[in-house]
């Protein structure tokens, strides 16, 4: 039986489009390949978000946290009650395998089944499909490309890769817990776009020697006791117990493809009406960052929080239509 809409991601966009289609009494399912919001799940343990609370609501039920900007973990209680609130329909730790069309709509293949869907909104963000460097030695398991807690880098000898907020995030909590911190970064300076409460604490703590900062470089290589780095002075082997790649996340752009998502331009943004987000394909829908393509800069959950709204409206009334031509006699299903 035809469900009228799968949602693949369980994140804060795609939580709001099973509001909207729940609103709407349409038959829906969200598909998530691991936790209830597990993008949030896996930022840091300690990470206060940029957004203030009330930018992150969704689902018309208030955000309350004890500051301005809620932490992680009121992020991942806030939602766990939006979705109980609205009693969702959610199978977690299912995977998307395959998408093929059909005779009124789409058969999507998981790793724990098959489902014949009207329709389908792609909510899958992107933090959690890492950037790789591609060097030798980025498989060690002291390699990490999500940073955790701080407690097992206590004295140790951590390097972290990368100059944006979550890689200067990182190396500060690091410093200030205990381990011994150094930076590679590829550009002359840290990133002007760290934000302002940051920015001045990593450039001070460069500056007096308490992080050690190299600008310029890149890394050639990482063995189990050192990494390699390629220098604006030349080669530099230093001694290291872990790396902390924070070298930035973006779509998963073959599981789109999968899908059937065409993608256009250097940016690889899927092709979508911007007034409907729907796709190339009929009633497929691609909503949150993922719009943006590898410009993950561009969108986040406050200002994609609307794409429910959009879309909804749209399926609507393609769903209408189709009822009214099979009621005539004109629709095949």
């Amino acid at each position: 039986m035809f469900k009228d809409l799968i949602i693949i991601g369980a994140g804060p966009i795609g939580l709001a489009c099973a509001i909207e289609a729940k609103k709407a009494n349409l038959d829906y399912l969200i598909i998530e390949k691991g936790v209830l919001v597990n993008s949030l799940y896996n930022f840091p343990a300690n990470m206060t978000f940029f957004s203030t609370s009330i930018l992150l609501e969704i689902g018309e039920v208030p955000f309350i946290s004890h500051n301005d900007k809620p932490t992680r973990r009121e992020s991942l209680e806030y939602y766990r009650r939006v979705f109980n609130s609205w009693q969702l329909k959610a199978n977690f730790y299912e995977r998307v395998l395959s998408n093929t069309p059909i005779s009124g709509g789409y058969e999507l293949q998981t790793n724990k089944g098959t489902y014949q869907t009207k329709s389908i909104v792609i909510a899958t963000g992107f933090y959690d499909t890492v950037r790789k460097m591609n060097i030798a030695g980025e498989e060690l398991a002291k390699v990490k490309h999500f940073y955790d807690d701080p407690h097992p880098y206590i004295g140790q000898k951590v390097l972290v890769v990368g100059a944006a907020n979550s890689a200067c995030d990182a190396a500060l909590e690091l410093y200030h817990k205990g381990a011994e911190v150094t930076m590679s970064v590829r550009k002359s300076e840290i990133n002007s776009r760290v934000k302002y409460w940051i920015k001045p604490n990593i450039d001070n703590r460069i500056k007096e020697g308490s992080i050690t900062a190299y600008f310029d470089t890149t890394v050639q290589e990482i063995t189990e006791t050192t990494v390699v780095l390629n220098t604006p002075k030349g080669t530099k082997e230093i001694d290291n117990d872990f790396v902390l790649a924070m070298t930035g996340y973006e779509p998963d752009f073959s599981f789109l493809e999968t899908i059937g998502i065409a993608l256009e331009g250097e940016h690889l943004r899927p092709v979508h009406d911007p007034e409907t987000l729907e796709t190339n394909l009929p009633k497929v829908y691609v909503v949150g960052v993922i719009n943006a393509g590898k410009q993950t800069s561009k969108l986040f959950i406050e200002n994609t929080r609307i794409h429910a709204d959009m879309f909804i409206g749209h399926l609507i009334g393609q769903l209408g239509e189709e009822e009214l031509l099979a009621a005539a006699g004109h629709f095949r299903k």
